[in-house]
């Protein structure tokens, strides 16, 4: 019998990618992750090979202050642990090149590897900006661990969920506005892939462009837009710490004028888990805003509770 080729080993430093590679049905291949990679659960094992220096535990405004003054002083937001990457020897590493403050960026990595560690993995650097740009990232991420057939496969029944939301809602004759907070303190406008998301939801999204990067945006241009749907989904944050910053939301002038807060129509989502992560679980995101904008066609919501909770 002729022995099965050894496993491609991977360190990912994107928690979207850590997140292709076992939905590929890859894990056994993972053998290092990023301080943030924690889906599946079962990766927690995995050593971890990053590091933020951010104070992610302080409120939203000093976490701005914060990531805002290191970027000024040109101060990286991530410290990588070179030796352990030594040991691990990796095949691949996964990283990205779309935002130097979500995560782990291109530059940082080819400045840790250029270190002397004594071999060169394929560095695999994703840069995703709207929703469609989630197969070529797993088409990249399946080739690179050598399943290239089965990304194929996984590709198709993501977007066999997907047509069956947009069966769902094509004929509607009305959709609602929508505003998604990325931010709180100071307010930023959800954009990249949401914008898209939205739309593939049964929405309309106000106040970000698909494709373009998430625009801060000042309060009157919320009150003016006066959204059907307002939907929070803070970068990183889970619903229960989303709740604990809730107070610069709604202690904003006006806050309960608006239509929105008047219909019970504002929705708080874990964005760490679903919406920030350009991974195979946007799809459930599509799948959850399309429970929060048509209850009436999803009148038995999958993600209500831990994905999605009225305000």
């Amino acid at each position: 019998m002729t022995p099965s080729p050894p496993l491609t080993r991977v360190v990912s430093l994107l928690p979207s990618c850590t997140e292709i590679v076992c939905g590929l049905g890859m894990q056994a291949s993972l053998v290092g992750r990023s301080h943030e990679c924690n889906h599946p659960a079962e990766i927690s094992r995995l050593p971890v090979c990053t590091r933020s220096r951010i104070h992610a535990d302080a409120p939203s405004a000093a976490i701005d202050r914060e990531v805002k003054q290191r970027l000024k002083d040109a101060l990286s937001l991530y410290e990588i642990d070179v030796p352990l990457l030594r040991r691990l020897r990796p095949d691949v590493v996964l990283t990205q090149a779309q935002c130097e403050v979500c995560a782990v960026s291109l530059p940082e990595v080819e400045a840790a590897l250029a270190a002397e560690i004594g071999f060169q993995p394929r560095i695999i650097s994703l840069s995703p900006k709207r929703f469609t740009d989630l197969w070529i990232d797993v088409r990249q991420v399946a080739e690179a661990v050598g399943v290239a057939d089965s990304g194929r496969e996984y590709i198709q029944s993501l977007k066999t969920r997907i047509a069956d939301v947009i069966v769902r809602v094509f004929q509607l004759a009305k959709r609602p506005r929508v505003v998604c907070l990325e931010w709180l303190d100071p307010l930023m406008a959800a954009g990249n892939w949401i914008p898209d998301i939205v739309e593939l939801a049964g929405g309309i999204n106000l106040l970000s462009a698909g494709g373009a990067h998430s625009p801060w945006v000042d309060w009157a241009a919320v009150s003016k837009a006066d959204p059907d749907v307002i939907v929070v989904m803070p970068c990183g944050f889970d619903i229960a710490r989303t709740r604990r910053e809730l107070a610069t939301l709604t202690g904003l002038p006006g806050w309960g004028q608006l239509r929105a807060v008047k219909d019970k129509r504002v929705f708080l989502v874990d964005g760490d888990a679903f919406f920030n992560r350009p991974g195979p679980r946007l799809v459930e995101s599509v799948e959850m805003l399309a429970e929060v904008f048509h209850p009436v066609l999803f009148p038995k919501p999958n993600y209500e509770g831990p994905g999605w909770q009225r305000m």
